[in-house]
């Protein structure tokens, strides 16, 4: 496998397997493992349900218990739609195979939108941990806002629902993203920051 690793990596193999930084030692990272969450997550003021979700996403998989995460992100929603995706391969517009290809890779877990994660979760969700992806932008109307959705209401009026709907269906995870830039930046930033910190305060 290194030589495949190397012949790939060309005439950067050397520079890019054999670095070795000098800014900062290696002994004072805190470095991935089957104990990451009691070493860095256990003494903070997280949920509980929180820390049983980490964990779970880190035991599940094949990467299972080493602290290093394999995650399957498909965002497939009103921003990016399942034709810019998976237009060659067609079966990939049917949520369900998503989570199967993501169960089939060994991942330890899926991350996709409230919708794809809502339609296969009573029997999915307890064979693989799911994260939601919880967006704010779309691409269906023109100029793009940023701030608005499918439905035309407001960011603000929409974005709280995922949250106890994601924990009602066993979601163990939450994720977002910011498009950069946008006259609502300090809103975009701030907005998602609450609904994690009241998905993290609900588990």
């Amino acid at each position: 496998m290194l030589d495949r690793i190397t012949s790939l990596l060309g005439d950067e193999a050397d520079n890019l397997l054999n670095h070795r930084c000098k800014t900062i030692d290696q002994s004072r990272l805190h470095l991935p493992g089957g104990d990451f969450v009691d070493r860095i997550h256990g003494i903070s003021d997280r949920n509980p349900q929180v820390l049983r979700n980490l964990q779970a996403l880190i035991n599940h998989g094949r990467l299972g218990g080493t602290g290093y995460l394999s995650l399957l992100p498909v965002d497939q929603g009103v921003e990016h739609s399942a034709g810019a995706s998976f237009a060659p391969n067609p079966d990939y517009f049917d949520p369900e195979n998503i989570v199967k290809l993501a169960m089939e890779g060994g991942c330890n877990g899926v991350a996709s939108t409230l919708g794809v994660l809502a339609s296969v979760s009573r029997k999915y969700a307890h064979k693989i941990p799911f994260i939601v992806k919880i967006n704010h932008n779309e691409l269906l109307s023109y100029p793009n806002r940023y701030r608005r959705n499918h439905t035309g209401r407001s960011w603000k009026s929409v974005m709280p629902l995922p949250v106890p709907m994601s924990w009602a269906w066993c979601v163990c995870c939450g994720a977002t993203c910011v498009m950069m830039p946008s006259r609502k930046m300090a809103r975009i930033i701030m907005l998602p920051a609450i609904l994690l910190v009241r998905r993290t305060t609900s588990g």
